[in-house]
Order: structure tokens, then C-alpha cells, then sequence
């Protein structure tokens, strides 16, 4: 069913508009967000996600803080807030029950229109994304979150594109979800996985290998390798090991299919890198897996600049509506930077977008006052003739 969208109902705020323009085309074939039963939404899907991309954009710190601004700030409450206003029972009732569906569909169409328009760094590389897991705080009323005792914690699973810098796939469990099985779900068939130490497993290797998922992970380094034929090595490269290998001790953990094993050392530390890719040299490889660090970067700016992990629910419903929120004002960044700066995501471009919303806004209410202020000149001068 086709779903219009007015974000904006005065567009005084040309520039957040600009920002905000791909919702509107992801939320084209969205399905409808319907009220259950007779009772109607007091709050619709579209009021609630610019409240929350609004959250997640001006850096707020809890639900509390978010509905204060959108009741008392000026601004907010005549650009974000739905015209009759936003109570916390509304805004907790659709956070944490519907919605989910929508959001999903919004964050995968976004994901498209990020892809069609975001240059591939690494081309030459292919299909790069870094999988790792993210660990978030969590309140021990959030009884589904378990980790460990008198502490909870949620875990988020993300497969984040490499070459694009843009997050693809996303999956939540609670503290202790282990992170290895996420590794078939978030990769396609023609992306490599960039993983870490965590995700070493001899028997995941050889069932990744025969479902023909491409990989490159981290090793320990006392891992036992068993060479079955050894690669040439290049003269003063970082690379000091490039073989095909049999990974494990037999009848314990020794791998069935041989791998390639690429060794590299940077700044004094020694990775070693399993992987079934044998197009790439060995430079190659040691490049690739160096971008891993990507991922990292990513939860760090992510959590410090755009809030996602202060809480504002407590179901596993609404965390994830949440972090699809806080995924969805991202790629939104990517592609007004994009757009407007040919650059990637960066604070610089944040807070001059703010900035510049923030003067918009400004100038649209003060114009309001003149206006306001001229009409009632004309009535006083009206009311002193007669």
C-alpha cells in the first residue's frame, strides 16, 4: 500500500528537510502502520520516527530529556512534534509495541539508496564487511537481557560494509548471544567476512568454506598449523607467512579442508590471518583485514556522537526499534554528507548540519514574531480609529 509522507508541515527547516528527503522515498512502499482495534494511534509511525531521528541528531540523553524538548523548545515543538503534542505513555506505548516492521523497511530502503549513490573505497578488494559484536548496558529490570548475575547487557551483531561505510545487516540477543552463527546470516553470497579472534572456529571454517561463504579471520597465534604447500613471499614486506594450511590437532579440532594462512606484522604485533581467499596477495589480505578496524571506529562514533546506546525502552521490541532508529539517522548522515560535501560521515559535517538547522528554525520563528507582531500593530491602529 502506498504511504504518503509530510515530514515537515510549515518547511521552515529547508535544511533538515534536505537531510530528512530519503525517508520519503523509503517509506514510499512501506507497509501500513495500523491501529489495533477501535481505539486510533496516538502517535503516527511517521511522527515517531522523525521524534526519534530527531533524538539521535541533537545528541539527547534520555526519552525524558527528548519529550521536555519537544514539549517546552519552540522549535521542536512546531517542526518534530506531532501538532497535538506527544505524551510519554503515547511515545513509551509505540516505542516498545509497533512499529517494528516499518522500521525495518525504512532502515533496508535507506541501506539501497546509500548503496546506488556511496563510492567503493577498495574495489580491488571485493565485497568487504567486518562482522563483530556490540556489547550495551542494560537495566536489570530488562530481565530478557541476561549476561551475568547482577548485571545485564544486550548484544548487537552487525555486518558493516567496508568499502562504502555503511552498516548492512543487524541482529539482537541478549548479553551472551554467541556471535559466531550470525556470521552466515549477515553475509551474501559474493561479500568476505572480516572477523576477529572471537569468531575462530576450525569447524565453522570448513562449513564456511563448504557453503562457499568467503572469510577472512584472525587466528591465535598458537594455533597449530600444519603447512601442505607454502606461497612465495615478497622481499621487505610487512608479509613473513603465506601458505596453505591444515588449521588444529587431529581427532581435536583439526580442520578437514586446508585454508589459505597469511602472516603479517605491524608495529611489532603478529597477525595471522585464515582465509579462503586465494585471489588476493598476501598484501592484499594483511590490507583487508587492517580495515576491520572500521567497525570499531564505527560503534565508538556511533555510541559517543549519537546517543544510540541510552536507553530509552526496556523490551527487546523496543531496543531494536531503537538501534534501527539510531542506524536509520546514520545512513541518513551518509548520504547528506555525501550528497552535500562528497565525504563520508564525520562530526565536522554533525554539527554544521545542526548548526544550520538550528539558524533555520531560528530565522522561520522570529519571521513568525514579525509577522505576528505586524498584525497586531494593523488591529491597534484598527481599534484607535473607530
Amino acid at each position: 500500500m502506498p504511504h504518503t509522507f509530510d515530514p515537515f508541515k510549515k518547511r521552515n527547516t529547508l535544511e533538515f528537510y534536505s537531510f530528512f528527503q530519503p525517508v520519503i522515498e523509503a517509506m514510499s512502499q512501506m507497509p501500513a502502520l495500523n491501529a489495533r482495534g477501535n481505539r486510533p494511534l496516538q502517535m503516527s509511525f511517521e511522527e515517531h520516527l522523525r521524534a526519534l531521528v530527531f533524538f539521535h541528531l541533537e545528541e539527547h540523553h534520555s526519552a525524558q530529556h527528548l519529550l521536555q524538548v519537544l514539549e517546552q523548545d519552540d522549535f521542536a515543538k512546531s517542526e518534530i512534534a506531532p501538532e497535538s503534542g506527544i505524551k510519554k505513555s503515547s511515545f513509551s506505548e509505540a516505542t516498545n509495541s509497533r512499529g517494528l516492521e516499518q522500521f525495518m523497511h525504512v532502515y533496508q530502503s535507506l541501506q539501497a539508496q546509500a548503496s546506488k549513490i556511496l563510492p567503493k573505497k577498495y574495489p580491488g578488494l571485493g565485497n568487504l564487511v567486518a562482522i563483530d559484536g556490540s556489547l550495551i548496558d542494560a537495566t536489570l529490570s530488562m530481565h530478557w537481557a541476561d549476561y551475568r548475575k547482577n548485571s545485564k547487557k544486550a548484544k548487537v551483531h552487525v555486518g558493516f560494509d567496508l568499502n562504502q561505510a555503511i552498516p548492512r545487516k543487524i541482529y539482537l540477543t541478549d548479553g551472551n548471544g554467541a556471535e559466531r552463527p550470525f556470521v552466515s546470516l549477515i553475509l551474501s553470497e559474493d561479500q568476505t567476512g572480516v572477523m576477529d579472534r572471537g569468531y575462530q572456529s576450525h569447524k565453522r571454517f570448513d562449513q564456511w568454506q563448504h557453503d562457499g561463504t568467503l572469510f577472512m579471520c584472525r587466528i591465535k597465534a598458537g594455533t597449530k598449523k600444519t603447512i601442505v604447500k607454502k606461497n612465495s613471499i615478497v622481499p621487505d614486506s610487512i608479509v613473513f607467512f603465506d601458505a596453505v594450511v591444515v588449521l588444529g590437532t587431529t581427532k581435536i579440532n583439526k580442520t578437514e579442508e586446508p585454508l589459505r594462512l597469511v602472516g603479517y606484522e605491524v608495529e611489532g604485533v603478529k597477525y595471522w590471518i585464515a582465509t579462503n581467499r586465494y585471489d588476493l596477495t598476501a598484501e592484499q589480505i594483511a590490507a583487508a583485514y587492517k580495515l576491520r578496524w572500521d567497525i570499531e571506529n564505527f560503534f565508538a562514533w556511533w555510541k559517543r556522537h549519537l546517543k544510540v546506546y541510552h536507553l530509552i525502552a526496556r523490551s527487546e521490541h523496543g531496543l531494536m526499534v531503537q538501534i534501527l532508529a539510531g542506524l536509520i539517522t546514520y545512513l541518513l548522515l551518509a548520504i547528506y554528507c555525501h550528497r552535500q560535501y562528497n565525504e563520508r560521515v564525520s562530526i565536522k559535517r554533525v554539527r554544521q548540519l545542526r548548526i544550520q538547522i538550528q539558524n533555520e528554525l531560528r530565522t522561520g520563528f522570529f519571521d513568525k514574531l514579525s509577522d505576528l507582531n505586524f498584525k497586531e500593530q494593523q488591529l491597534q491602529q484598527v481599534n484607535a480609529k473607530t
